[in-house]
């Protein structure tokens, strides 16, 4: 599903214009995006968590060469589904 095919489905289940669906996608989008950047968790009830992980420095191969290379320590966006929405799934 493609951002358009999900501010269409939207429209449709919430009888709202595709102008206003695309806003609130993107206001919700925005929304969870600041919080994670201020690195605040972002938990939907009976959808799932949003939280930032912070992954440690580490030691790698470069496929093409086999030398060893440094990996930089950074931040990743990690999802842990929600209950309602894991046996929805099932």
């Amino acid at each position: 599903m493609t951002k358009t095919d999900l501010i269409n489905r939207i429209s449709d289940v919430a009888a709202l214009s595709k102008v206003d669906s695309r806003k609130a996608l993107e206001a919700t989008l925005d929304a969870i995006t600041d919080a994670l950047r201020d690195g605040d968790k972002v938990a939907i009830l009976g959808f799932g968590t949003f939280s930032v992980a912070e992954r440690p420095e580490r030691q790698g191969v470069n496929p093409s060469t086999r030398e060893p290379i440094t990996i930089p320590a950074r931040k990743v966006v990690k999802f842990k589904a929600g209950v309602e929405l894991e046996s929805e799934i099932q």
